[in-house]
């Protein structure tokens, strides 16, 4: 039930968009390339981080880099 209270978790890191060209979703409405997300949580293929509308999200991690 991790997913109840990730805006009150620590951050994990921090990471930093660098592109939003997905080729199955859009993404470019909620990740903006260029900036700092903080990540709350992270498995093996997903970031899951506070992204552009405020509410926690899982993306690849291919649309980041280390910040």
């Amino acid at each position: 039930m991790i997913h109840l209270n990730w805006h009150d978790r620590a951050t994990v890191k921090r990471v930093k968009c660098v592109h939003t060209d997905a080729n199955k979703y859009i993404v470019n409405r909620v990740l903006t390339a260029g900036k700092e997300y903080e990540v709350k949580n992270e498995t093996e293929e997903f970031y899951f981080l506070i992204d552009n509308t405020g509410k926690v999200g899982g993306y690849y991690k291919e649309y980041f880099e280390n910040a």
